[in-house]
C-alpha cells in the first residue's frame, strides 16, 4: 500500500491509509455472522476444548463472533475470563496459567487461539503450562521483529508504564512454543506490521496468509474459516 510506486515493505508499520482500511471491519463482522452456517457445515471439533484470548484493550464481548463460530461447529469453547487486556502485568501469566489448568482438568488440554496481544499471551502461557495446552493459533500477533512496528505502542506505553521490550514478565517472545503453533496474518492489517505477525522461519510451524483487517480476525469469513482450518491441522 505504499505511494509513487515504492514497494511494500510489510516490516513496516502500517501506514495511516493501511489503519484506516480498518474501517472494513464492520462488513466483515456483518458477512461473518451470515456465513456462520456455510462456515462450519461438515466440521465437528468432538468437543475439543478451545480458549480466545482478546487482544489489547478488548475483553471477551469482542471474541464472541469468533466463539459463537467455533461452538457451532461443536468445539468446547470458552473466553479468557480475565477481564479487559490492558497489558502486561506481573501475576498475568499465573493468572492465565490457572485458568487454562482449570479448563483443562475438565476437558482436556486446550487449543489457546490468541488475538493480537493476546496471541503473545497465548505463545508465553503454552511454555509454562505446556501439558494442558494442545496447540496455539495467534491471530495478527507481533511476536516477530520490532515490537514497535505497530499502531498501538505509544498507547500500550502510556497506559501500562513499561516499554513494550521489557515487560514486567520473563519472555522470549520469537521462541516458538512447544506445542504445534499456527500463525495467521494479513497483508491488510491496519495495525500491526504483517512480518511481525507471520514470524521468521522457525518460530511456528505453520503460517497462513488471510485477507482481513486486523480487528476482522475474530469476526471475518476469510479469518473465521483460517482458525478452523487451524484448529482442524492438529486434533488430538
Amino acid at each position: 500500500m505504499a505511494s509513487s510506486g515504492a514497494a511494500f515493505n510489510d516490516s513496516l508499520t502500517p501506514s495511516f491509509r493501511a489503519q484506516l482500511g480498518e474501517a472494513r471491519v464492520f462488513g466483515e463482522w456483518l458477512a461473518g455472522r451470515a456465513q456462520r452456517s456455510r462456515l462450519v457445515a461438515g466440521r465437528d471439533g468432538h468437543g475439543r476444548a478451545v480458549m480466545v484470548i482478546p487482544g489489547f484493550l478488548s475483553r471477551d464481548l469482542l471474541t464472541r463472533p469468533l466463539r459463537d463460530t467455533l461452538t457451532a461447529a461443536n468445539y468446547h469453547v470458552e473466553g479468557w475470563g480475565l477481564g479487559l487486556n490492558r497489558g502486561v502485568t506481573p501475576d498475568l501469566l499465573d493468572r492465565l496459567g490457572a485458568r487454562i489448568r482449570e479448563v483443562a482438568a475438565l476437558h482436556g488440554p486446550v487449543a489457546l487461539v490468541g488475538w493480537s496481544l493476546g496471541g503473545l499471551y497465548a505463545r508465553e502461557a503454552a511454555k509454562i503450562a505446556t501439558d494442558d495446552v494442545s496447540q496455539v493459533i495467534t491471530l495478527g500477533t507481533p511476536f516477530s521483529g520490532d515490537p514497535r512496528a505497530n499502531r498501538a505502542w505509544r498507547l500500550y506505553e502510556r497506559l501500562n508504564g513499561h516499554p513494550v521490550d521489557n515487560p514486567p514478565i520473563k519472555v522470549s517472545v520469537g521462541e516458538k512454543p512447544p506445542v504445534p503453533t499456527i500463525a495467521l496474518w494479513s497483508p491488510l492489517d491496519g495495525i500491526v506490521a504483517p512480518a511481525c505477525s507471520r514470524g521468521l522461519t522457525g518460530e511456528a510451524d505453520l503460517t497462513a496468509r488471510v485477507h482481513c483487517s486486523h480487528n476482522g480476525f475474530v469476526r471475518a469469513p476469510a479469518a473465521l474459516e483460517a482458525v478452523l482450518d487451524a484448529l482442524e491441522c492438529w486434533e488430538g
